[in-house]
């Protein structure tokens, strides 16, 4: 069942696949003061018209309260904030942003394993044999992991693509694990502005996406780390209960189900 659900957590609106968040005003907090997701709806429809109808039907009110809007990198899903939350400041969500890194790395070492070899990666491959850690975060690999990258980009003196694509995508993570938020944005300004001219072609591509993305990929850093945390926290639920439940034929069933486990019942905006 095609659908989208609509969640809230603390600081804003988020859009995620399926989901939008809203202030902690309306969500209310925990007792340590901290934002907590809820469900706010479920609607069928997957696209920006699915948020732009959703989000124009909330009133005038609902909106204005919006201050914040995160979201992964559709252009539907940026335009339905630009149409109906023109105030609020959007935010590129930080997992989406490194998803892309990795998955630039991971194209670039595919493509050179063919290029090389002739065919996919098999077990005996230097490349393949280190797929695993080339998405893992370099401060987190223990010395023999480095070792293995090391033996694995020198193997060949034409690794070396595949060398500089993997410092790439770990200089853009880095830009979520400084010390501070300017520190941050610094960094994010650098890969900004040297990504796209990188003679390797998936680099150069994310380098391009990101500059199309400019705005909403510094908002991380304008609105203190806003993200997508709590609304996945609310799609891990919807999913977990989906396939408990073994899929819904109704979706009337669905929405109301999801709602009772996402605490999105007592909304006012449902009444």
């Amino acid at each position: 069942m095609r659908s989208t659900s609509i969640g809230i957590a603390g600081g804003g609106v988020g859009v995620l696949s399926r989901l939008f968040r809203v202030p902690v005003g309306v969500c209310g907090a925990d007792a340590d003061g901290r934002p907590r997701a809820r469900l706010l709806d479920l609607v069928a429809g997957r696209s920006g018209k699915t948020y732009r109808d959703w989000l124009d039907a909330r009133g005038q009110q609902f909106r204005d309260g919006v201050k914040e809007a995160t979201l992964d990198p559709f252009h539907g899903y940026k335009n339905a904030i630009d149409d109906q939350l023109a105030d609020a400041v959007a935010v590129l969500d930080a997992f989406h942003v490194v998803k892309l890194a990795t998955t630039a790395v991971d194209e670039c070492r595919r493509r050179l394993q063919h290029q090389i070899h002739g065919h996919r990666g098999r077990k005996t491959d230097p490349l393949y044999r280190i797929r695993n850690l080339l998405r893992a975060g370099q401060e987190r690999l223990t010395d023999r992991q480095r070792d293995r990258l090391a033996t694995a980009f020198t193997a060949d003196e034409r690794h070396v693509e595949v060398e500089v694509a993997y410092r790439c995508a770990q200089q853009l993570r880095s830009v979520y694990h400084q010390t501070s938020h300017a520190a941050g944005r610094r960094i994010a300004i650098q890969v900004l502005d040297t990504f796209a001219g990188c003679p390797i072609p998936e680099i150069a591509r994310l380098g391009r996406t990101l500059r199309q993305w400019r705005r909403e990929f510094l908002g991380y850093f304008e609105t203190g780390g806003a993200s997508n945390g709590g609304t996945e926290a609310v799609n891990g639920l919807i999913e977990l209960h989906r396939r408990i439940a073994r899929g819904f034929r109704n979706l009337d069933n669905y929405r109301l189900r999801m709602l009772l486990i996402g605490g999105g019942l007592t909304h006012p905006h449902l009444r």
